[in-house]
This record gives C-alpha cells, sequence and structure tokens, in this order.
C-alpha cells in the first residue's frame, strides 16, 4: 500500500483500540483519552473530533492530532518513526508510490533513496556530492556484475520464470542480480537490507537503475538510484511497433514473446516526462501507448496520446492487460493469447488497429481462450419448461418479471430461488415489501403441500404465522412442519434475505453483492422485489427517471459482476385486463431496451379475451383452483421469444406446478 493508505489505516485504529465515551460531540462518537482519561466518568466527553481524523482532548490538551501523531509520540525522548508504527500493524508500504524524483529522497520520513555498493558490498564513501553529481555515478561494472551473478543464480532465475520471463530475455536486456544488496549511505538501523534484488538498468544502462526487492513482503519493493529513466528506450529508434508500458516487468513480458516495448518506470508521474523526452528525441518507431488498466494507467494514456499526437508522431493505444492489471499478469495468466496479440498487433499497427477499433474483426485466439477461462454455465431455474426456453437456466445478465397484483410473481420467483438455493447457488434477495418471516412462510407452505400424504395436513401462510393456532394441531401436522422446516434449513444455508420498505437503494445492494462475493469467494443470484420500490437515486426526479435509473444500475452490476439479476417489475393499470405485452411494464422505457430477458406472467386465455367479456371472466379464473398461469416470453436477447409456459398455481400453498402442454381453460 501507499504511504498515504498506510496513514489513513492506522488513524481508523483509535475508533479500534481506545475505549468509547458515553457522550458525543457534534454527532460524532468520543474516546476516553488515554494520557488522562478523560471521557470515563459519566459527565467527561473524551477526545473528540470534528473532521473523523484529528482528535482533542480539551481536559489535559495533551492528545492533539490523529492517532498517528498520538502513538509516534508515545516515546517521550525520541519520536517513535512512522514505519515502526506501520510495521507494528503489519503494514507493507511501497514508499516509491510517493517518491519525489530527486535523487536520494522520498516523502515521509525522509528515508533516504541511497547509492548501493558494487556487487561484492564494498561500501561506497559518503561524500557531499550534489544530487546531480551522485546521478553521474557510472555503474556499468556494477550493473556488468549483476547480469553474471543472475546466470549463476536460481533464487533470481526461479523470481523470473515465475513472473513469465526467461533468463535469456533477462540477459538479453541487461537484467542482474544482488544477492546482498543494500543503502550503503543509510547507517540508520533496519534499513541496511542486505536482501536478494533484481537490478535493472534504466536510461543508458550506466547512470542509473532500479533494484526490485524479491523478498516477501519487503520494507521497500523498489529502489531507484540515480533518476528515474526509462527502461530499454534506446527501442524508440528503432522501426519496429513500440509498446510503451508502465513497468520493467510489463516491457520484459511483451519482449519475452517476440514484441518491442519501453517501460516508463511509472504513470501520471512520467507521462509529461517522456512526452518531453519524444519531442527532444523524436522517435523513429510507431508508438503503441499499453499501460496498466487502473485509473492512473488510464490517465496518463490520455496525457501520452494527446501530447504526442501534437507532435505529429505515430501514435496508436491497445489495452493488452486484456481483463487483467497489467500486460505482466495477463502474460502470467495466459502465456498463448498475449504471445498472440503482441504478434497480431506488432505485424502491422495499422491494419490491426483499424480492424480492432472500426470493425468486429479482433484477434480471435484471445478471444476464444477468455471464453473458455470463464468456462459460462447456465444456472437451473429448477422449472425444466423455462431452463428450456431460456437455454439451459439464467446466465449473467438482467432478467424482469413483470405481472398484475396477486398473480403471484413473488412466490414465482421465490419458488426459484429456492429451487437454485437447494442445488448450492446462492441468491441474495432484496424483499422491498415482504418481510422475511412471510417469504420464508411461503416457502415452508409449499414444503408442507409437496410432503404432506394429505394435502387437508399442509399449511397456508396465516396458519404458519399464526402462532396461537400451533396449540392445535396435531402430531401429524407438527412432524409435517418440523420435516418441512429441516429441509428449508438446508435451502437458507444459501438463501440471504435483506427486507426493506422504499429505504434499499442501488448503492446498497450493489454493496452488498460485492461484500458477499469477496467474503465468500461465491456469485450469486441477485433478485429484487421489486423494481419499482428500490429506493429513489433523485428525490427530485420523476417516477419514470428513477426506475429508469434503476434499470440501468441493475444491468451493470449484471455485467460487472457477472451475475444473473432477477427483477419483479409492476405493470401499468390499464394493462391490468389486457394480455401482457412489452408495453404493460410499469413506469419504464429502459426496462424494455436494457433487460436481456423480459418475461410476462397472466392468467391463461388471456390472449383470446373478447373485450365484453373480460371481468366476469378475469373474475372466474381468479377462483378457480389451481388457478392456470402463463408465463410468456416476451424478449430473449440470446433466444427464442413468443414462447408460452403454463403452469398449475396452487395459490393456497404458494406452489406452481409446470405441465408440458397448454390446459385447457374454462370459460364462463
Amino acid at each position: 500500500m501507499t504511504q498515504e493508505q498506510a496513514r489513513e489505516y492506522v488513524n481508523r485504529q483509535l475508533q479500534e483500540e481506545l475505549p468509547k465515551a458515553p457522550k458525543k460531540v457534534s454527532g460524532y462518537d468520543t474516546y476516553i483519552c488515554p494520557l488522562c482519561g478523560n471521557g470515563s466518568g459519566k459527565d467527561g466527553t473524551g477526545i473528540s473530533t470534528k473532521d473523523g481524523i484529528h482528535y482533542t482532548c480539551f481536559k489535559c490538551n495533551e492528545f492533539n492530532g490523529d492517532y498517528l501523531g498520538y502513538l509516534r509520540s508515545q516515546d517521550k525522548a525520541n519520536k517513535i518513526p512512522e514505519h515502526e508504527i506501520f510495521k507494528r500493524y503489519g503494514l507493507t508500504v511501497d514508499y516509491n508510490s510517493s517518491f519525489t524524483g530527486k535523487t536520494g529522497n522520498k516523502q515521509g520520513d525522509g528515508v533516504p533513496l541511497q547509492t548501493p555498493p558494487p556487487i561484492n558490498n564494498q561500501t561506497q564513501k559518503n561524500d557531499t556530492t550534489t544530487d546531480t553529481e551522485k546521478q553521474q555515478v557510472d555503474y556499468t561494472n556494477f550493473i556488468l556484475q549483476a547480469i553474471e551473478q543472475l546466470k549463476a543464480s536460481t533464487t533470481a532465475q526461479e523470481y523470473l520464470q515465475s513472473r513469465g520471463i526467461s533468463t535469456e530475455t533477462a540477459v538479453k536486456y541487461g537484467i542482474g542480480f544482488c544477492e546482498k544488496w543494500q543503502h550503503p549511505n543509510n547507517t540508520e538501523k533496519g534499513y541496511n537490507l542486505h536482501s536478494p534484488h533484481i537490478i535493472i538498468p534504466t536510461g543508458t544502462g550506466k547512470h542509473s537503475y532500479t533494484a526490485r526487492n524479491i523478498t516477501p513482503n519487503p520494507k521497500f519493493k523498489v529502489n531507484n538510484v540515480g533518476s528515474v529513466e526509462m527502461f530499454n528506450k534506446k527501442a524508440l529508434k528503432g522501426e519496429k511497433p513500440v509498446f510503451v508500458v508502465e513497468g520493467t516487468f510489463d516491457a520484459l513480458s511483451v519482449m519475452e514473446v517476440g514484441g518491442v516495448a519501453v517501460a516508463l518506470n511509472g504513470s501520471n508521474s512520467t507521462a509529461n516526462k517522456f512526452i518531453d523526452y519524444c519531442k527532444q528525441n523524436k522517435p523513429t518507431a510507431p508508438l503503441i501507448i499499453a499501460l496498466d488498466n487502473d485509473t492512473a494507467g488510464q490517465k496518463a494514456t490520455q496525457t501520452i496520446t494527446e501530447g504526442l499526437k501534437e507532435q505529429n508522431l505515430t501514435v496508436y493505444k491497445y489495452n493488452i492487460a486484456d481483463e487483467y492489471n497489467d500486460p505482466n499478469d495477463h502474460l502470467q495468466a495466459n502465456s498463448e493469447s498475449f504471445e498472440y496479440l503482441i504478434r497480431y498487433i506488432s505485424s502491422n499497427p495499422k491494419k490491426s488497429f483499424y480492424q480492432l477499433e472500426h470493425s468486429e474483426e479482433i484477434p480471435t485466439l484471445d478471444f476464444f481462450n477468455k471464453i473458455q477461462r470463464e468456462q459460462t454455465k447456465p444456472i437451473p431455474t429448477g422449472f425444466v419448461d423455462l431452463d428450456k426456453a431460456l437455454n439451459g437456466g439464467l446466465y449473467a445478465g438482467l432478467y424482469i418479471l413483470g405481472a398484475v397484483s396477486s398473480l403471484g410473481k413473488t412466490t414465482f420467483v421465490l419458488q426459484i430461488a429456492d429451487q437454485m438455493a437447494e442445488k448450492g447457488q446462492d441468491v441474495l434477495i432484496f424483499s422491498l415489501e415482504m418481510s422475511k418471516d412471510e417469504l420464508r412462510a411461503k416457502s415452508i407452505s409449499r414444503l408442507t403441500y409437496n410432503i404432506a400424504d394429505i394435502t387437508n395436513n399442509a399449511k397456508t401462510v396465516t396458519s404458519i404465522l399464526t402462532g396461537s393456532k400451533w396449540a392445535t394441531y396435531s402430531k401429524t401436522e407438527i412432524d409435517l412442519l418440523n420435516q418441512s422446516r429441516l429441509q428449508h434449513s438446508k435451502i437458507a444455508k444459501h438463501l440471504y434475505i435483506t427486507e426493506g420498505v422504499g429505504n434499499i437503494g442501488i448503492e446498497q445492494i450493489t454493496k452488498q453483492v460485492t461484500e458477499h462475493i469477496d467474503i465468500t469467494g461465491n456469485v450469486p443470484v441477485v433478485i429484487i422485489d421489486y423494481l419499482q420500490i428500490i429506493a429513489p437515486y433523485d428525490m427530485r426526479a420523476s417516477d419514470k427517471q428513477n426506475t429508469d435509473k434503476a434499470v440501468l444500475e441493475l444491468k451493470r452490476l449484471s455485467r460487472d459482476k457477472k451475475t444473473p439479476v432477477f427483477a419483479i417489475s409492476s405493470f401499468n393499470r390499464e394493462n391490468y385486463s389486457n394480455p401482457v405485452n412489452l408495453t404493460s411494464f410499469k413506469e419504464s422505457g429502459a426496462i424494455e431496451y436494457s433487460s436481456d430477458v423480459l418475461l410476462g406472467l397472466q392468467l391463461a386465455g388471456m390472449d383470446d379475451l373478447k373485450a365484453n367479456e373480460k371481468n366476469k371472466q378475469i373474475a372466474k379464473w381468479k377462483k378457480d383452483y389451481p388457478r392456470v398461469a402463463q408465463l410468456k416470453v416476451l424478449k430473449n436477447r440470446n433466444g427464442k421469444v413468443e414462447t408460452s409456459l403454463y403452469y398449475n398455481y396452487y395459490t393456497k400453498f404458494n406452489y406452481f406446478a409446470g405441465t408440458d402442454a397448454p390446459p385447457s381453460v374454462d370459460k364462463v
């Protein structure tokens, strides 16, 4: 982590390590002062804050600042260095993230970047030369000796191999190794590393280099000696296309598979420096900007491409990292697809980039390898006919089911959730209308119906939730409920229900899905009941605008987390007596356009109703038991549409039973 991230982490520990005081100040919790005990009594305010970071004890005024400052001042004689505090919390800090760009200096604790010794560890004389003069130290002999050590070191070669780099490629580009590299001019205890480092020449390979610590969790991961310079910059004067990447191992990755690359040894901090270098030393090679996938890399890419185009240079940009963070990660994960991509672009960059930017002709090997890595499989819903219509079940995407009120849309989707959870699939249900108890009672009611030998013993939701009735149940009925409870407990292991009424928004849904994946490692199916009562993102926006926004964000969630998102939607009131169609969905055109699969649930026979018989016929069908329901596939982005499926809906026991053929529907 960066130095700032480490400071932020330590400052947050105050709330974990200091006892909380009973009072609040300005809305913030207060804590018992560790110096004078203020806050331990009922009238004490403790130490308080106005920004959540800096605290003050107004009783003793000794505690004044952030928690890191307090921890550093515990030794009254000598202020404890930051790095010692970080070490206490087990934090590994990359100080290069805050490098000033001046040789021999870092921000923060003032830990110097020192010129290392020759490879035999003889310490160089500590002199008073300026930074500029130190940059002109000739390290040629040291680097040549480091190359020889790399050739002989199993440790170094195994490390390179773990990064996908062969010894031959490393030696070819001057990479070396030092078994006991150290900072010779820094005599402060704990900073003479004496540890194995990969040695990477930069610039001309004479006056600067980078030493990379290869021990696990090193105190300093990367150390720049001399000014920060490019790696392999001589390639810019060639004719072959050159990939401009951030790190040396990214450049070595490109060269490992036959490409040409230079490394900036940074992103934002070196972008303008690279532009200035090209202005003074015009490259002859076409440049392909291929920085990391993170925000800093994207920002630097934009800066560099705009700056170089002003110089009328031939510049392209391409994400050779694919779905990974950087090119070296791509090489390690799939060397075959990485090699294909580099060779494809290098062979004719102008043609390659025209194809990649203006047509569907992409490197097919990389595409197919990505598909094979993901090994996408459908998630069966438990309804055989529905799975067949959806090409095997649910895939990553946005599914929306609509129906009129009281037709059983929540019950139908809950049954799907139970059937998936029973097979071990995690399901997150965001119930914005019904309580957890109501949903559980629906599930148990269905189970009593399926398990019972005599239907009369099965229980409705009301009979399950009304505790006073349990004393009147027979032993057979109690046994049935217990069997249903045990079966439901297996389902419940993979079923996570969050209830709310108008207070759950897209941000909370996304956060919970993300946390579930991070904690369990399992990607869940997400169910929203129902769409129109998701908390509005903007209280001043219209219902339609808020629903459109919710649909778009749910679509984004399904794409980003690669998971099925199943949302229930209400219908427009004017469609209550009409056959279900694309215009039935309430408040949103985005439902039709953004959903991958759109389903409509209606009473069977609605398509054939005449206007003069609608009300009587619908009232009659609602009284039927079981009620006959028709599920219509209105939209299926990757499959058949205008498919109808039929179910017997046992409303009393919250159970849908699929049928192989459309049942007969009696008319009045």
